[in-house]
């Protein structure tokens, strides 16, 4: 089997995104956009490596994709974990992304979820617009 090529390389707004993210809300400890199929396309995670959060997001959004079908909620918009160390939240990212926060135990959840929010439509914007 050949070896696979190099990832590319993260696209700066991307960067940028995930940076003015962290910059609004301070008890992040790190941001992720990742493909739905688990392929970091940017990451500023200091503490932890990318790419198995990466692949454990799109494992935790396939499920989570399931559970809003069995159940008729509709489409996926936003997974949280609370855990005794803080939070991991994944949200939709327009059609082939997603953005993953670590957060601490004392984060206001309702700002994660609006500047999560927010940063995730603009990723989903930048790589949607990417694809068309």
């Amino acid at each position: 089997m050949p070896p696979q090529p190099p990832p590319p390389p993260p696209r700066p707004e991307l960067l940028d995104e995930l940076a003015r993210l962290r910059a609004r809300l301070p008890q992040l400890g790190g941001a992720l956009a990742a493909s739905v199929d688990g392929l970091v396309l940017a990451e500023d995670t200091a503490r932890l490596e990318a790419e198995p959060l990466a692949a454990l997001t799109a494992a935790a959004l396939g499920v989570a994709v399931r559970l809003a079908d069995a159940t008729g909620q509709g489409a996926f918009r936003e997974l949280v974990v609370r855990a005794e160390g803080g939070y991991v939240a994944t949200y939709a990212a327009g059609r082939t992304a997603v953005l993953t926060v670590l957060a601490e135990p004392r984060a206001n959840v309702g700002r994660i979820h609006l500047e999560a929010r927010r940063a995730g439509a603009r990723i989903g914007a930048l790589l949607d617009g990417a694809t068309a």
